[in-house]
């Protein structure tokens, strides 16, 4: 089971589990650390994170591109963002650090 390294928004690194292939964003919200508004549909970025080592971020779907695109008017969009309702937790995401971006 992989453990990410999580920044939050008061700059405190929280270590979380999360089950290989199991949807990040469920391991973030179980842990009060995004709200994930949408549940998981990639239409309210309030699970937008920032993977530290953008090569582990992965490829962005279409449709989180644009909800990246429409949060840039509002927050800083870096090229490890990603929504994490998007993104299925790997074995090299293991010791990954990630920073829970601020909300738009």
């Amino acid at each position: 089971m992989p453990t990410l390294n999580v920044k939050t928004l008061d700059g405190e690194i929280k270590s979380i589990e999360s089950d290989e292939g199991a949807v990040l964003m469920e391991a973030l919200r179980d842990a009060f650390l995004v709200e994930a508004t949408c549940g998981g549909a990639a239409s309210c970025g309030t699970c937008h994170i920032y993977f530290e080592n953008s090569e582990l971020a992965g490829d962005q779907t279409e449709d989180e591109g644009y909800m990246l695109e429409s949060l840039g008017d509002f927050v800083e969009i870096k090229d490890g963002s990603r929504l994490s309702c998007q993104v299925k937790t790997q074995a090299n995401h293991d010791g990954a650090l990630i920073e829970i971006a601020p909300e738009a």
